[in-house]
């Protein structure tokens, strides 16, 4: 008698499904109507343990769902599909294959919860713009959030709910090949980005059929690995993890991301996929979440190789107990967690748990409201690949780029009677500029450097070209994920060409740096300089013609202290997405000031990673007066280009430092401003960074952080003053209370232009 009243909800709920599949201008908000948790218990009410246990599973979309399965493990996905089996699949791709996979689901199984379709949407789904680490360069918060809404537009209208985005993971190695998925080296500048592209991915309503759910990952510590090798074993203490690596994901949460995904890497001794601290303790219990957490791709199954697990139904046991909600791909959830309620080792109460997340989202994103919302033809064929998402591409692109030298004023380039020559492995390369992880994005669909420029110039301007020498043997081995690249050092048959193009140029603009697949998951280096003869080419070059502008274009902070001591004109240009070569051309002439900053610090050498900013002092702080300092003695301490460095056409002049008050109490706040002024002869933007130091704390605080920017816009000559407001939020920090709480103490503030910046002044907090 109990379970009447909720069938009939239940069969309300469909009714509603199948009106919306007739009609689709139907539209129901399940935000708005406030009773999301009462159909998600509804529903839950009527599963049986299966049922339940197949919301947890998440499937690879390996065969072509639109026709029969064809391979036995094929076949049993169908079948699984059929039987409710399935909670959500990943790489079905396109309107018609998410329709079949929802339609498989929604006509055979016995109560019809629809699937939720995850895509690894990173920097774009068909357009594509900057690699994250990129994008994050541009330290506009605006566009970044825009770039994930055109992303979330176009995924929806192939089919896709769900993205494996944004990477929050903090990363101080430049040998990390991850590096190029985050947003750099700080954790305030990670947290700030990551909000913005989860807001940006989903809006402000779920339910409109233009959004995504998005996840944060990867919960946690990820970015520490090792050495820089990926996947590898992470070591911080209780602070570290909860000062410099927690704070983006939290923001996140804050922020309402409909998921999160666990990290491969253990911490401490205990993998995260099994951490009961981190997924149960922290997250949804301490900051009151309330989305689902995923897995990484078969991460539950390998805490048996980290040693964690016996088996995969030991391994399966560990990870729903410490709260990872769903499986994806090591199927251990499905072989084996009915058996382990049944024996008890594992409470109904957390699968319960678990697929009450998982329903939850699912009504937020209006699946259960009409399954088939994502499935417009017309959407798919109109809304993707836009005149105006390619035009965005390029404006995005553009604020990524970083002016990292310009000793001889060579650049901004003028679009009268010159010779440029574009040389160099990466000049005409369509492909590179795509980075990795580019959904959908087509292999050689990016503009090239070399067409950049030459949609840029008139007639009057000659351009020549010669590629040089080539990073790898075989140049389509860099777009097959799993095959390593071939790099070529021994082949210098194009240098003569490239030698002679230069000596015959009033100006040479050298693309090189990194191939797309050279960063990125599994793509981790010991090299971090220019890989096979690129270096030698440089050298050649240089020799016949000093004019060298170098166009870096790359995944990662790289060793080019020999190019930075030798060339006169270095832009940091990433790997830039469909748009790069216009976009560069754009500041290359000037049509564009540059106004990007590094979110990363780059190295002298990679002996010095990680490096980053904001260190703390050691009890033997560097001193070239002695013999034994906390430094080295063949390389500097600090780095070649600092995190949030970045160069103008023009300048800019701090001055005039001042706070409101001196002393406030620790649930006080001080104003802070300071007055910048455009003091050369073009307009540009500038980002204008507040630092502060907590001189003494019941931890050891760093000598830096990075606790507030702003990126303005001033006109030549013009003036503007800049206010930040420092209070208890902006002070606090996770004590040796194992607390979040303001310490009384002297503390220093800097603004300036980077992290280097010398314009300081000192406040007390009191009790």
């Amino acid at each position: 008698m109990r379970k009447i009243p909720l069938i009939i909800i239940l069969a309300i709920s469909f009714i509603s499904i199948i009106s919306c599949k007739k009609d689709k201008k139907v539209v129901q908000t399940d935000n708005a109507n406030g009773k999301i948790e009462q159909k998600v218990d509804s529903v839950l009410a009527l599963m049986t343990l299966a049922e339940k246990i197949g919301q947890m599973n998440q499937y690879n979309g390996s065969w072509d769902v639109t026709g029969p399965a064809s391979g036995v493990n094929d076949k049993e996905k169908e079948t699984r599909l059929k039987n409710g089996g399935v909670g959500s699949m990943l790489n079905v791709l396109s309107v018609k294959a998410t329709r079949e996979a929802q339609k498989t689901v929604m006509e055979n199984s016995r109560l019809k919860i629809p699937l939720i379709i995850g895509y690894d949407v990173i920097h774009g789904y068909k357009t594509i713009f900057p690699i994250p680490l990129g994008e994050s360069a541009s330290w506009d918060l605006d566009i970044i959030k825009e770039s994930a809404a055109i992303a979330a537009s176009e995924a929806s209208a192939a089919g896709i709910h769900w993205t494996f985005a944004p990477m929050i993971d903090v990363s101080r190695d430049a040998r990390w090949g991850r590096v190029m998925e985050g947003s750099g080296e700080d954790p305030y500048l990670t947290a700030k980005i990551g909000v913005a592209r989860v807001q940006g991915f989903q809006g402000d309503d779920l339910t409109k059929n233009n959004t995504i759910a998005a996840c944060a990952k990867h919960f946690a510590g990820y970015g520490f690995a090792e050495a820089g090798r990926d996947y590898n074993t992470v070591n911080v203490g209780e602070y570290e993890l909860h000062n410099m690596i927690l704070p983006p994901f939290k923001a996140a949460a804050e922020a309402g991301v409909a998921t999160f995904m666990n990290s491969f890497n253990e911490i401490d001794g205990i993998p995260a996929t099994g951490h009961k601290v981190l997924q149960r303790d922290i997250l949804k219990d301490g900051w009151n979440w309330d989305g689902f957490m995923v897995s990484d791709w078969g991460s539950i199954g390998e805490m048996i190789a980290h040693g964690y697990a016996k088996d995969k139904k030991h391994a399966a046991e560990i990870a729903a107990n410490a709260g990872s909600d769903m499986d994806m791909e090591s199927y251990a959830y499905v072989a084996h967690l009915e058996a382990l309620v049944k024996e008890g080792k594992v409470k109904e109460g957390v699968i319960d748990d678990a697929v009450k997340r998982i329903l939850r989202v699912k009504f937020k994103l209006g699946l259960f409201v009409d399954p088939y919302k994502y499935c417009n033809e017309e959407r798919e064929k109109n809304e993707i690949f836009t005149k105006e998402n390619q035009d965005f591409s390029r404006e995005v692109a553009k604020k990524s780029i970083v002016l990292l030298k310009n000793e001889t004023n060579l650049l901004p380039l003028t679009k009268t009677g010159k010779t440029i020559a574009v040389i160099g492995p990466l000049a005409d390369d369509k492909d590179t500029p795509l980075g990795n992880w580019r959904a959908k994005g087509g292999r050689d669909t990016a503009v090239s450097l070399l067409e950049g420029i030459q949609n840029a110039v008139p007639p009057s301007i000659k351009v020549t070209y010669a590629e040089g020498c080539s990073i790898v043997t075989d140049k389509g081995i860099g777009s097959t994920f799993l095959l390593p690249l071939k790099f070529n050092k021994t082949d210098k048959s194009g240098f003569q060409k490239a030698i002679n193009v230069a000596k015959n140029a009033d100006v040479v603009v050298l693309a090189i740096g990194e191939m797309a697949l050279q960063t990125g998951e599994g793509r981790s280096q010991a090299d971090i300089g220019f890989a096979g003869v690129q270096q030698e080419l440089l050298e050649a070059i240089l020799k016949v013609n000093k004019n060298v502008i170098i166009t870096l274009m790359n995944g990662r902070p790289m060793d080019i202290s020999w190019a930075a001591q030798h060339v006169p004109s270095i832009l940091e240009c990433w790997h830039l997405g469909s748009q790069s070569g216009n976009a560069i051309a754009d500041v290359l002439f000037g049509d564009y000031n540059p106004s990007g900053k590094l979110p990363v610090s780059f190295p002298y050498h990679v002996g010095q990673e990680p490096l980053y900013y904001n260190q703390k002092m050691t009890g033997r702080p560097f001193s070239p007066q002695h013999v034994t300092f906390s430094g080295y003695r063949d390389a500097p301490k600090e780095a070649l280009y600092p995190f949030g460095y970045g160069l103008s056409y023009t300048t800019f002049e701090y001055k005039n430092l001042q706070l409101d008050k001196t002393e406030i109490p620790v649930s006080g706040e001080i104003k802070v401003s300071v007055e910048i002024t455009n003091t050369g002869k073009r307009d540009g933007e500038e980002v204008v960074q507040l630092y502060i130091r907590d001189l003494v704390g019941s931890l050891t605080r760093p000598i830096k952080e990075l606790k507030g920017f702003e990126k303005i816009n001033l006109k030549s000559g013009e003036t503007k003053t800049v206010t930040f407001t420092i209070n208890s939020k902006t002070l606090q920090f996770y004590t040796v209370n194992k607390k979040w709480e303001v310490e009384p103490g002297n503390f220093e503030i800097w603004i300036g232009t980077d992290s280097k910046a010398s314009l300081k002044a000192t406040f007390n907090v009191v009790e």
